[in-house]
């Protein structure tokens, strides 16, 4: 289903209404090109995961199915609208392509998913920082970019040198033993990211303990 231009702006309008009424920036820029049906709870999501800008990040643990992924995507949609263009999403290796997917088709959002092998390349061609494009004289910093919890945590200095604007996190559970020593990946995430807004997804965001959380 596809929102006439109509209601496109029925909904921008509604939208900043709420905005100036909580005192928050709107998400109608991620609605124009959204090719997705949108439920009130995603909306919702979305909204409050704008609701404070000096918070670091919140995470969003709807259950499995609700459509977290178009919750983050509005987020990252709204992003790009406002031209914060450096962004990141880390996902599980076997979720790259899904996400890749994801954004082009619903949201017409191009990104690029980083690996060992064109993380190389991108180094061979003159590339400073893959992460980064703008480390590079006369490159487009303006990209999505989605690797996997692996390479991210093994490209930690990288990733720590780049001024991001969202970061997005899928199964964040796996974070969540983040204050155990054995959880390496965790941590060193946790330092790596420690300046970025981020945000994290997961349907099981603690099973035992509050810690976890």
């Amino acid at each position: 289903m596809h929102y006439s231009p109509h209601q496109l702006a029925y909904f921008a309008h509604k939208l900043t209404l709420r905005a100036a009424t909580d005192s928050m920036d709107g998400i109608a820029g991620a609605l124009l090109d959204a090719q997705v049906d949108l439920n009130p709870h995603q909306i919702d999501a979305a909204l409050f995961a704008t609701s404070n800008p000096l918070s670091k990040g919140v995470i969003l643990a709807d259950e499995v199915g609700l459509g977290k992924t178009i919750e983050a995507g509005l987020l990252i949609a709204q992003r790009w609208a406002e031209r914060k263009r450096h962004i990141l999403v880390i996902v599980p290796a076997n979720l790259r392509k899904q996400w890749h997917q994801e954004l082009a088709d619903k949201f017409d959002l191009s990104a690029t998913i980083l690996e060992a092998k064109s993380f190389r390349q991108a180094v061979k061609d003159g590339v400073v920082n893959p992460f980064d494009a703008a480390s590079t004289v006369g490159a487009r910093s303006d990209r999505i970019v989605i690797c996997s919890y692996q390479f991210a945590a093994a490209k930690a200095d990288a990733l720590k040198s780049v001024p991001w604007d969202l970061v997005v996190v899928d199964e964040a559970h796996r974070l969540r033993n983040v204050y155990k020593p054995d959880n390496k990946t965790a941590r060193t995430l946790l330092d790596a990211l420690s300046h970025a807004r981020k945000v994290l997804l997961t349907a099981t965001p603690l099973q035992n303990s509050l810690l976890e959380l």
